[in-house]
């Protein structure tokens, strides 16, 4: 469907296309980032020392040095017109010098099964531009990578952008080319399993940058010589309104509901705190020949997963409480008496994250 084009005496003429205008689509989804405004960030809104490991939902702080540290934060107020929220890396010990395989980058790690309209690998990939909204104390240089992998193929393509004035939100676009030299991605890539990763390089050693603007044949975090952040004490690095999508063009941040943004975050990780459950009870565990009476879970998931996922329960204990019987999915090993029927928990963590 075409859209009218109105001149500037309010005459309509023409019509706009997404061919036209260089892009995938005009409406319907076009993100290919998960909780791209930060607003979701269920395990907490802080954390200290993350060297890799997720942060707020979806984003990875992966930190690789024998001394730099940093803190990343969820922060609530002070972004830019239009997000409530932002993620923020502040450095808390500096590593001027940088060994080689020094690095720092917030990622994100995106499903097969959402990249393969993009064709990646194929005489038909698709360019992809990425768009976000960024704020340093440091100016400088950094650069955004794509990075692709699937069957043990890698390829990187690091981008460049420059932060240009200090303690100040800016709004930057960089292009992805399409990525044509491995086929093999179309066949064993696009499933729930890793395809891509959309990296922010902060702190790039000599080993782990590659030729910028190009793809590298190999596995690089960001473009060599890129500015150092955490040369900087105190130096803080702010992120948000990160959009990644089809098409050469980048089109104004998609907005998604809470909820809706909510929910394609717990198809990787769902968190529940103080929660109390009911046990009913078994008279034999799954591969046992112990007729003991054992507790039993059951209860439909929030959200149906990516994969199986771990389930850590946290102070778990058993407490009684009459006879009623309701079910969630955990299963245990210990014998339960009657009136002990109450799984009680503090947290209860399911992990499918890639």
């Amino acid at each position: 469907m075409a859209l009218s084009k109105i001149d500037s005496d309010g005459i309509v003429s023409g019509g706009i296309t997404a061919d036209s205008l260089n892009i995938g689509q005009i409406g319907g989804r076009r993100n290919l980032i998960i909780n791209g405004d930060m607003a979701i960030s269920q395990r907490n809104t802080s954390f200290t020392n993350p060297l890799n490991q997720y942060t707020l939902d979806r984003w990875i702080s992966q930190l690789d040095t024998t001394s730099a540290r940093s803190t990343v934060t969820q922060e609530s107020s002070g972004g830019p017109s239009g997000f409530r929220n932002f993620l923020r890396v502040t450095v808390t010990t500096a590593d001027a010098t940088l060994d080689s395989s020094d690095l720092q980058n917030i990622k994100q790690i995106i499903e097969g099964y959402n990249m393969r309209h993009t064709d990646q690998g194929t005489s038909d990939a698709e360019t992809l531009t990425c768009s976000f909204w960024v704020r340093s104390s440091v100016t400088g240089t950094y650069s955004a990578t794509l990075y692709l992998n699937s069957t043990g193929t890698q390829y990187a393509y690091p981008a460049e952008y420059t932060i240009n004035s200090a303690n100040t939100w800016e709004y930057k676009t960089v292009t992805f080319s399409p990525q044509t030299t491995s086929a093999s991605w179309v066949s064993s890539g696009y499933t729930n399993g890793e395809y891509a990763q959309l990296r922010f390089g902060l702190m790039i050693g000599s080993g782990q940058g590659g030729t910028a603007d190009t793809w590298n044949a190999s596995n690089k975090f960001g473009a060599s010589g890129q500015t150092n952040l955490f040369a900087t004490n105190g130096a803080t690095w702010d992120l948000t309104g990160v959009q990644l999508e089809v098409g050469s063009v980048a089109t104004p941040f998609e907005h998604r509901s809470y909820g809706e943004e909510l929910d394609a975050c717990m198809r990787y990780y769902q968190y529940y705190s103080n929660k109390d459950y009911t046990l009913t009870r078994t008279s034999k565990v799954e591969g046992s020949t112990n007729d003991a009476n054992v507790p039993t879970v059951r209860t439909p998931l929030s959200k149906w997963m990516r994969a199986n996922p771990t389930a850590t329960f946290s102070n778990a204990s058993l407490t009684s409480s009459g006879t009623d019987f309701r079910f969630i999915g955990f299963y245990g090993n210990t014998s339960v008496s009657a009136g002990q029927t109450d799984l009680r928990t503090t947290t209860v963590d399911l992990d499918a994250e890639l």
